[in-house]
């Protein structure tokens, strides 16, 4: 029996404790309470079944008086005070030990009288406010208290100065921030009552969140709100900025009283103010799950303005396409890139107006006739629908390869088009669709490895236009970890060397594609030679900044001259990288792979303090790329 009755202990002694939070500085305040130290007594009843609670905002007047009668203090104007009840919020604002227990004992519109020792008012250890001049802390004390609201409250900022009393609930989950365009109906009151502005008939006050046309706490609590949601705005002075909307007053604290009707999506979408989306007409879904986000097929209305003083409209679907939308494959740079981001952003349904700098037009994109050059222009785009890429799930291995291939040769055409990232979305899209297939025979995965490897080596093409060798040769080696004797990978990854200054490594892998593969020789030698050139460049520039640094007589200090010829490095760099076509890489001459060694010897001592391959002339230029 014993050993039955001892199996429960030890499993309750190994389960899962679940971790008790820690208790917040209030509650170990409330600790220090004891009998008799805080007695209430009713004077007016209130109404409601319950009181207030953590997170509720409480606004009650308060009259401290000593035991035998005389006021202390008091927030009421009959007894000396201006007239303003106190608002707190329970569980964050700064309130004195006995107030914070008893208050939530009371019902809204209850008075009752609180007799208080003094520990649990100014006299309590650590206590969180100060007591004014000359108050009796070390008194018991009568706190009269009547609560007059409480509500859950909206706490904006930390510090109270901005709080928000949902009146009526809104529509839907997104709230205005910058640069929404908002129309509100607004008025505000102080807290006495007093009526100091209404936009409460005609129209409603239009503003621009982000422009300080509105006071800085008014605008940060209508950016928790939704449409349709009506509520109370308290805003105390440190947050009444001036503005359009009212001028500052001498008030502690103002109720502002918001009714959101409607707000305009603004989307700075490259964060400079220049490509500008509006939402005009909102569509149907969640964002962003429900855009266009990837490659997909949209339908588009769209209306082409130019954005000059006629404001001249160029092309438009329904008039100039015989009312038939524009069909295009997204990520394919088959329209305009400010459209096309923009257009990624839309929800089905959704109409918004695009206001787009040239460079994001037509400088880069065909441009049609009636357009000006370096002219902004402002499309009117309406997403009828898209259709999603095709799902490989449940195709057979023929079928996901010819998509494959598809979207390999649009890749290709994007990288002749010099659309890089583009070219480089699309092979990797590839790649990760490939981590779910499984070839099931030996010449599957032959096809299978053969189409993954030159994908890996068209995204180490990329990386090479973009500079960035390093990731270049981290590419090449997923192809090269496999089979260290793939001659393209090889090569690839000799030319991604050379770039990042490796010359050694370089040399290492246009050599080894000799040793794997003789047909290769000439493509191998006359990267050699473009080798051989560029260690020759490096060593010149090096010996002409370095001259005359060891001519000095000893004792003096040598002035090393600055490269006078370093723009021109940069650009031969960026000739040598253009694109010239898929055999770009390919050149006849021969290199004497005996003279290499004398490079060194040639030298002496410049070898000490410039080593050949450095990686400091990672920015030299390469012949060309070419895409497998």
């Amino acid at each position: 029996m014993a050993i039955v009755n001892q199996q429960p202990q030890q499993d309750e002694q190994f389960a899962p404790q679940k971790k008790k939070k820690p208790p917040t500085e209030d509650e170990k305040r409330k600790e220090k309470i004891v009998a008799g130290s805080l007695m209430k007594a009713l004077m007016r009843p209130g109404g409601g079944d319950s009181g207030p609670s953590d997170g509720d905002q409480v606004i009650y007047h308060c009259t401290i008086r000593t035991l035998d009668g005389v006021v202390v203090e008091s927030t009421r104007s009959e007894h000396g005070g201006k007239g303003i009840p106190i608002r707190h919020v329970l569980g964050k604002s700064k309130m004195l030990l006995g107030l914070l227990e008893g208050i939530p004992s009371m019902l809204k519109g209850e008075v009752a009288m609180f007799k208080v020792k003094p520990q649990l008012h100014y006299s309590e250890d650590d206590c969180p406010i100060s007591a004014p001049d000359g108050f009796p802390k070390d008194d018991e004390l009568h706190f009269e208290i009547e609560l007059i609201e409480f509500f859950k409250a909206k706490v904006v900022t930390e510090d109270l100065g901005v709080v928000k009393k949902v009146v009526r609930e809104g529509q839907g989950w997104e709230c205005p921030r910058e640069p929404y365009e908002v129309k509100a109906w607004i008025s505000a009151k102080t807290v006495t009552g007093k009526l100091i502005m209404s936009h409460t008939e005609g129209e409603p006050y239009f503003f621009t969140f982000g422009k300080s046309e509105v006071p800085k706490g008014l605008e940060m609590g209508i950016g928790t709100m939704v449409r349709e949601e009506k509520a109370v705005i308290y805003v105390t002075s440190q947050y009444l900025t001036e503005s359009p909307l009212m001028p500052v007053i001498e008030d502690s604290e103002v109720q502002f009283e918001v009714e959101l009707v409607h707000f305009i999506q603004v989307r700075d979408v490259l964060g400079d103010g220049r490509l500008i989306k509006r939402r005009i007409r909102d569509g149907k879904g969640d964002f962003p799950m429900d855009c266009p986000l990837h490659d997909s097929l949209l339908h588009v209305h769209y209306k082409g303005t130019v954005l000059n003083e006629e404001k001249r409209v160029f092309y438009d679907t329904r008039v100039d396409n015989d009312g038939k939308p524009l069909d295009f494959c997204s990520g394919e740079g088959l329209v305009p890139e400010g459209f096309e981001l923009c257009v990624r952003l839309m929800l089905p349904g959704e109409m918004a107006l695009v206001t787009c700098p040239p460079d994001y037009a037509y400088d880069k994109f065909p441009r049609p006739s009636n357009v000006p050059e370096g002219a902004h222009i402002q499309w009117e785009i309406e997403l009828l629908s898209f259709e999603m890429p095709k799902d490989w799930t449940g195709m057979d291995f023929k079928s996901i390869m010819n998509e494959a291939e598809n979207i390999r040769n649009t890749g290709n055409r994007l990288f002749k088009e010099g659309k890089y990232e583009l070219a480089k979305a699309k092979y990797e899209k590839v790649l990760r669709e490939f981590n779910h297939v499984n070839p099931q025979d030996d010449d599957e995965g032959k096809v299978f490895a053969d189409t993954r490897n030159l994908l890996y080596l068209n995204v180490a093409a990329c990386y090479l236009k973009f500079g960035e060798c390093r990731k270049s040769i981290e590419t090449c080696n997923k192809v090269l970890e496999a089979n260290p004797a793939h001659v393209k990978g090889l090569y690839r990854r000799g030319m991604a060397y050379m770039g990042n200054g490796d010359f050694d490594e370089a040399r290492a892998d246009f050599k080894m594609m000799i040793k794997v593969d003789k047909s290769t020789e000439s493509d191998a030698t006359a990267a050699l030679l473009k080798l051989k050139q560029k260690e020759q460049e490096v060593e010149k520039k090096a010996r002409k900044q370095f001259k005359g640094l060891f001519d000095k007589k000893p004792g003096e200090i040598a002035e090393v001259k600055a490269n006078e010829d370093e723009g021109q490095v940069t650009s031969e760099s960026q000739k040598d990288g253009a694109v010239q076509g898929d055999s770009s890489d390919e050149t006849n001459s021969e290199d004497s792979h005996e003279d290499a060694p004398l490079i060194a010897d040639r030298r002496g001592w410049f070898s000490y303090f410039w080593p050949t391959g450095s990686r400091i002339f990672s920015s030299l230029g390469l012949q060309r790329c070419t895409i497998l």
